[in-house]
């Protein structure tokens, strides 16, 4: 029963980590700081995560990375749709 309540509160706290900064980035469209890179290959790593939750049929590891995934994507679609936005800062 630890390990289970051990797992569920990381898998919470790794997951919805992610929620602040998807409601700062949605509310300011601030999105210069966000790395493309990064965001997609992490995008990339939680959607195979979660089809490894669903190929060992473990609902833990499939729900915490279909819920990440989701605010990671939100994160990655807002990178991609206000980057124009942006005011362009002069090399220095």
């Amino acid at each position: 029963m630890a390990k289970e309540l051990l797992g569920f509160l990381a898998a919470m706290f790794t997951t919805f980590a992610f929620l602040p900064q998807v409601v700062k980035v949605w509310r300011t469209h601030g999105v210069r700081d966000i790395s493309l890179p990064m965001y997609g290959m992490f995008v990339t790593g939680v959607a195979l995560w979660a089809l490894y939750g669903l190929a060992i049929h473990s609902w833990p590891v499939l729900v915490a990375n279909v819920v990440t995934l989701g605010l990671s994507a939100s994160v990655l679609v807002a990178k991609l749709r206000f980057a124009s936005e942006e005011p362009q800062q002069p090399l220095r």
